[in-house]
């Protein structure tokens, strides 16, 4: 019961992220739950107690008021790698379970900036090779030029929810930007 988890869903009932997924932990969701932050939508077979009172362990809940999601997502190396589709933008190798870097286009050693117009993911042999060189120099050209992603264009980069990973109260929530079956 300990590590619990909540969703967290905006106003309009539309998880408030995906990548990370929005979650509180069962307690902090049971305090915004108390100071009427947020409507229970969904809950957990197990009741939080207290000498005075029990209460469902809250598995889905809404907010209250309306958060205007940001245009653009966080610049973290999981979204760099989630834009570049997991993939080393010069020699396209896949590799979704791990040995991707970050790779700075223009060296950092040269005045390169880290942002979403100056970072690749790479895989380790590539990005050695590459060193402090730019990739004209090196000989290695981009897959795609790298820019900064929107939201929905880093969501449905998402992996496919994997819904035995998650409780099934969170699956209606989780599947709103999906194709329905014909």
């Amino acid at each position: 019961m300990m590590d619990l988890q909540t969703l967290v869903l905006n106003a309009d009932y539309r998880p408030l992220s995906y990548s990370p997924l929005s979650l509180w932990g069962w307690r902090d969701a049971l305090v915004a739950l108390f100071s009427e932050r947020v409507t229970l939508v969904a809950t957990y077979d197990l009741e939080a107690r207290s000498p005075s009172r029990s209460m469902p362990i809250p598995s889905v809940v809404a907010l209250k008021n309306y958060i205007s999601p940001v245009r653009h997502p966080a610049f973290t190396r999981y979204n760099i790698y989630l834009r570049d589709r997991f993939t080393c933008q010069y020699c396209s190798q896949y590799l979704p379970s791990g040995g991707l870097t970050f790779d700075h286009v223009m060296p950092r050693s040269r005045g390169g900036l880290t942002t979403w117009e100056n970072v690749v993911a790479a895989c380790s042999p590539c990005n050695l090779r590459k060193a402090n060189r730019t990739p004209p120099e090196a000989g290695m050209p981009l897959i795609q030029r790298p820019r900064r992603p929107t939201r929905l264009e880093l969501h449905r980069r998402q992996p496919d929810f994997d819904h035995h990973r998650y409780h099934h109260t969170w699956i209606d929530y989780l599947y709103w930007d999906s194709e329905l079956d014909h």
